[in-house]
């Protein structure tokens, strides 16, 4: 069944049709901010990065990238709240690649949705993994 304005596809089974348009919406917005292709992504893989308040906004803004914890915390900040032009400046392609099988588990499985339907390697990534 084709979905239209009148007739919108079903959404997950159980959810109400005012919770799965707001589903639909929350995962448009992590959609928009999608780099074209991970190879847009070209941030540090060592150091100390700071991050803007728009984006650390409710902890840490300082993050060590030589400590794993830290690291992943940065890179789960990032995906959640970083806007279009953060995530080339913030994420690194190679860095997101290895962390992604750990990291798509702390991250809200929107966000986990989006990144692995645009980046096919992701998925592979945790499928390797596995």
């Amino acid at each position: 069944m084709s979905s239209s304005p009148q007739h919108p596809a079903p959404g997950p089974s159980g959810l109400s049709d005012a919770v799965a348009e707001d589903l639909a919406l929350y995962r448009e917005k992590f959609r928009r901010r999608l780099p074209e292709s991970l190879d847009e992504l070209h941030g540090p893989t060592q150091g100390i990065v700071e991050l803007p308040l728009h984006m650390a906004w409710s902890g840490m803004t300082s993050y060590d990238l030589g400590k794993p914890r830290q690291r992943m915390g940065l890179y789960r900040t990032v995906l959640h709240e970083g806007l279009r032009d953060d995530l080339p400046r913030y994420l690194n392609e190679d860095l997101l690649l290895e962390l992604w099988p750990v990291l798509r588990t702390l991250v809200g499985r929107s966000v986990r949705a989006v990144w692995e339907n645009a980046f096919p390697q992701l998925a592979s990534r945790t499928r390797a993994a596995a």
